[in-house]
């Protein structure tokens, strides 16, 4: 009979290697950095093999260690699947933690999430907002969204949304609605500090020369960039498809039919390569894929 590694340090193992931190891997097991460090050394003496590279004050997974922690992961996964469905599952549910830029998690994601639980009741979505670029060696996440042009290095990536931006406001504003790309030098523009270019790409492909792109008032998100233009402090240049609700109430609306589609250069769901994807990953990846597939049969019924 094949040999089985110790269970404990096949777990310190396991989070050290996922957290790519000693600190953080005793911080999530209530343990001592010091017993951490124990642990992984007895499972490289049972292996006979070295799973970290500790040289030059360094600490990253060796190949070996790479190809360990993908494959004992996803056994710990399966093992805790297992467990918990001997317990009938009430004793501890599956759990899938993302994290997402704030607009985008509040326009798009949140609204869709109860389809994914109403499918797959038994996991728990943990759900944070930054607008920080993904960092998985660092962070305790699954998964993410990040807004760029998908080409990560070592991640996967389905790209989620079309980046098409429009100028909107509210039709209770006390200015008059801009007709045209000009005049806009004389509204207030309203920024978000998380897309700050946003006006002056639009303005420049839109043929605006006379607009200062960088005047008006500045929001830390574009979620509050939308709200001030919603009770009419000003225009602000709006991702479409993060307002459709509002526009389709007639809480804003498109004063200048012109919009600026960043093609590739948009918001992508991200994880990370070569590392197995968890059951709950795995089920919302296929998801996500799925309604992907939905609403691109939709555009196309519409052409």
């Amino acid at each position: 009979m094949l040999p089985l590694p110790p269970l404990n340090a096949l777990r310190a193992f396991e989070v050290a290697g996922r957290l790519r931190s000693i600190t953080r891997a005793a911080e999530e097991l209530h343990v001592t950095p010091a017993a951490v460090s124990r642990q992984i050394k007895a499972l490289e003496d049972f292996l006979g093999v070295q799973l970290f590279d500790r040289g030059g004050g360094r600490f990253a997974l060796t190949p070996v260690g790479e190809r360990y922690l993908a494959s004992v992961a996803v056994s710990l996964n399966d093992l805790r699947a297992a467990t918990n469905a001997a317990m009938g599952g009430t004793y501890r549910r599956l759990v899938l933690r993302l994290r997402s830029p704030a607009t985008f998690a509040v326009k798009w994601l949140i609204p869709r999430l109860a389809g994914f639980h109403s499918k797959h009741p038994t996991i728990d979505v943990q759900l944070a907002t930054s607008p920080a670029p993904l960092d998985f060696e660092r962070e305790d996440i699954d998964a993410g969204v990040e807004l760029g042009d998908g080409t990560w290095p070592r991640d996967h990536t389905i790209r989620l949304v079309p980046n098409e931006l429009v100028p909107v406001m509210s039709r209770d504003a006390a200015f008059a609605p801009p007709t045209r790309p000009d005049d806009l030098s004389h509204c207030t523009l309203l920024h978000s500090l998380a897309r700050p270019d946003d006006w002056s790409l639009w303005l420049e492909a839109a043929g605006a020369a006379n607009v200062n792109p960088y005047s008006g008032m500045k929001y830390e998100t574009s979620l509050l960039a939308y709200q001030a233009a919603s009770e009419g402090h000003g225009v602000a240049v709006a991702q479409k498809a993060f307002v459709e609700k509002e526009l389709a109430s007639g809480g804003l609306f498109i004063p200048i039919d012109f919009v600026l589609d960043r093609g590739r250069h948009t918001y992508y769901f991200v994880w990370p390569e070569g590392r197995e994807p968890s059951a709950p990953l795995a089920a919302f990846i296929a998801w996500l894929r799925q309604a992907s597939e939905a609403r691109t049969a939709s555009t196309l019924s519409r052409l």
